[in-house]
């Protein structure tokens, strides 16, 4: 990295870098890592679907449209396009389901820019660590007056929609706050390729554009590992990592890339070490992190 904190252009120049995500849904971190002169792949490794508790999250959201929360927690981009795909079976826009008077926290910056991205406002989002540790340390108990909403009766109540293998951290932090939590299965996480039937499809205002990088099979992807010919895989999730360790194990020689503490922590549970984690969940922030494990990795090899 430069001395300012910016990735140098050609700072990866022929590095190849797996990505466990699909095209619809790496293209930003593709084209960062293009930028800065790697090769991109793609190994879609995990997909979402539909919630299978349609009628718990209807009834939640139509909560949340009657006014009955102080806070929505969105804390991920697929938990808006879950939302959006709700909204568009209702012939209704995402930004009606939230009221006024409703506050809204996201986790990282790119579920930030989703959301302002559909014409509504965050109101909490964490400065530090963006994870869900990150977000509890920013947000304020629920007797604590200025932080309450709405007035009434959904004063301190939250809905949290989320994956169904979401990690319980968010919603017994916000309990122990004294808050009020309804956390809802919003979708699920699948082994790709999801249901066709089921897939969230839902766009974004923000705007993906897919990723022109060379999609890999499961075969292919290990035949390039035991070659020797890819440097750097990156895990998005917890759910990634699992998935990372059942389908490319022996990963020796590559360096493993964790997207936030989450991911980083399931990859050594998992006996897989992790050669950085990116401390910002955002492409900039993950090249960074490559460039950081790749350039350790030569310092042993080359003392």
């Amino acid at each position: 990295m430069a001395e300012d904190g910016s990735v140098p252009a050609g700072g990866l120049t022929g590095r190849r870098v797996l990505l466990t995500r699909s095209p619809d849904r790496a293209g930003a971190m593709a084209a960062a890592l293009a930028g800065a002169g790697a090769e991109p792949l793609l190994l879609p490794l995990i997909d979402f679907e539909r919630t299978p508790d349609a009628e718990g999250l209807a009834a939640a959201l139509t909560r949340l449209r009657g006014g009955e929360y102080a806070w929505l927690v969105v804390s991920s981009i697929t938990t808006v396009r879950a939302l959006k795909d709700y909204s568009a079976g209702q012939g209704l826009r995402l930004v009606d389901l939230v009221p006024e008077g409703v506050k809204i926290a996201t986790i990282g910056p790119s579920s930030r820019r989703a959301v302002e991205a559909e014409g509504l406002r965050v109101d909490l989002a964490p400065d530090g660590s963006q994870s869900a540790e990150g977000l509890l340390e920013a947000w304020a108990p629920s007797d604590d007056g200025g932080a309450a909403g709405s007035d009434g009766a959904g004063a301190t109540r939250v809905l949290l929609p989320q994956s169904d293998l979401a990690a319980p951290t968010l919603a017994e932090g916000l309990d122990a706050l004294g808050w009020d939590v309804d956390a809802v299965t919003a979708y699920r996480t699948v082994d790709y390729p999801a249901d066709p039937q089921r897939r969230l499809t839902a766009g974004l205002a923000l705007g993906a554009e897919p990723a022109g990088a060379v999609v890999l099979a499961p075969d292919e992807a290990r035949a390039q590992l035991a070659a020797g010919r890819l440097d750097a895989v990156v895990a998005a999730s917890p759910s990634a990592a699992r998935r990372i360790h059942e389908t490319l194990r022996p990963l020796e020689g590559t360096s493993l890339i964790a997207i936030g503490q989450p991911t980083a922590e399931e990859l050594r549970s998992l006996g897989l070490p992790v050669g950085a984690t990116a401390a910002r969940p955002t492409p900039e922030g993950i090249v960074d992190a490559v460039i950081h494990a790749l350039s350790q990795q030569h310092r042993k090899e080359n003392p």
